[in-house]
């Protein structure tokens, strides 16, 4: 397995996040994601986020910015809950992963 598969959650987890904050465009999620190390292509994350948006997750709307059309993507209510309840099982992972041994 590639380290891109085993990644792949955190990245939607982390489009969920910031689209919990605010609309959110894919150049934007793109250069977000390169500051935590990540390196995505638009032919990587477009269809990620065309995922989110068929599962329910996101919902995306079309804006007129400098005279280019911008699709942005906004976060659901089940985008939310999804989110959320990742939050307690990462809290859970995070815990087993650092765990002290004695």
């Amino acid at each position: 397995m590639e380290d891109t598969d085993l990644y792949a959650g955190f990245v939607r987890l982390h489009i969920l996040h910031h689209a919990s904050k605010g609309p959110v465009f894919g150049l934007w999620i793109i250069e977000e994601l390169a500051r935590h190390g990540y390196r995505l292509s638009p032919g990587t994350l477009y269809p990620l986020l065309h995922d989110l948006e068929r599962s329910g997750y996101l919902v995306s709307e079309r804006r007129a910015v400098n005279g280019r059309i911008r699709r942005s993507y906004s976060i659901t209510d089940s985008g939310h809950s999804a989110l959320e309840s990742a939050k307690g099982k990462i809290r859970e992972l995070f815990g087993e992963l650092f765990e002290v041994e004695s």
